[in-house]
């Protein structure tokens, strides 16, 4: 240390009693090493993988919390199509996928959001319909479609994801001015449904999975809007590893793999 501190011409840490503390410089110096060793690792890795003829491990991470059972369907036949690899599905980067990405956690990333920065590239596998779940005996129970105004007493439940990053409020209520009563998150699906079920607000999911949960549980579901809110599904990569074999074969294999009702629900 004391030999990088003389070819940089300034302190990294300073001693405090028996401890060290870093300084202003070696923060720096720390936050540049989190981003740039990942990236090393993984060359380096790649690099031990192509010298032996191996093909490696693709690293998946999800922001699209219902869709676990639709990736299921892609990664069996994935998987015995390309036997020297392995796949491993990263679930702690569900919210904040994009970041996982660039810092080389993950090699693709399955999101209903691409967030577009320079090094990415996020191709679309599949359409579905964002809806409204309310309890079977609520007020709007039944209903067509709802406005955005009727949303304005409501207890409104998501994932803990960034409201200027959830369509029910991008794409439904923010044109139309509208801030629900409160705004209440929970990470899991399971229990944002058993919430709403015991009327303890609504929420906002894809048609799929919703219709999945009306068979389960006392539930109902309602259109957002008359024309309703079309949805993507995409799937997320570095653009330098776009050209990677198995990497690209994953990507078509999961387009033929979209969900069965996803499209037919959708009207535009």
């Amino acid at each position: 240390m004391r030999k990088l501190e003389d070819n940089l011409g300034t302190p990294i840490w300073l001693r405090e009693g028996r401890s060290l503390r870093l300084t202003q410089a070696g923060q720096y110096l720390l936050n540049i090493a989190n981003r740039v060793l990942p990236q090393l690792n993984y060359a380096e890795s790649k690099l031990q993988q192509m010298a032996k003829g191996e093909r490696g491990t693709l690293r998946i991470g999800m922001e699209c919390h219902p869709c676990y059972q639709w990736l299921l369907k892609v990664v069996s036949p994935f998987l015995a199509a390309w036997p020297d690899v392995d796949v491993d599905v990263k679930q702690k980067f569900q919210f904040g996928g994009v970041g996982a990405l660039l810092g080389y956690d993950i090699d693709l990333l399955v999101t209903p959001d691409p967030f577009y920065k320079t090094g990415l590239c996020f191709e679309p596998v599949f359409d579905y319909e964002q809806v409204l779940v309310v309890p079977q005996n609520h007020v709007l129970a039944g209903r067509q479609f709802i406005k955005a105004e009727e949303l304005r007493d409501q207890i409104l439940l998501t994932y803990p994801v960034a409201p200027d990053r959830l369509d029910i409020y991008t794409q439904f209520l923010n044109p139309a001015g509208v801030v629900p009563k409160h705004h209440k998150t929970s990470e899991t699906t399971d229990i944002m449904l058993q919430m709403v079920a015991s009327g303890r607000g609504v929420a906002a999911l894809p048609r799929w999975l919703a219709e999945e949960y009306c068979r389960k549980l006392p539930l109902a579901v309602v259109r957002l809007g008359q024309g309703g809110i079309a949805k993507q599904i995409y799937l997320g990569t570095r653009k330098s590893d776009c050209d990677i074999e198995y990497l690209r074969a994953f990507i078509n294999l999961a387009r033929s793999y979209g969900h069965p009702t996803a499209a037919a629900n959708v009207s535009l």
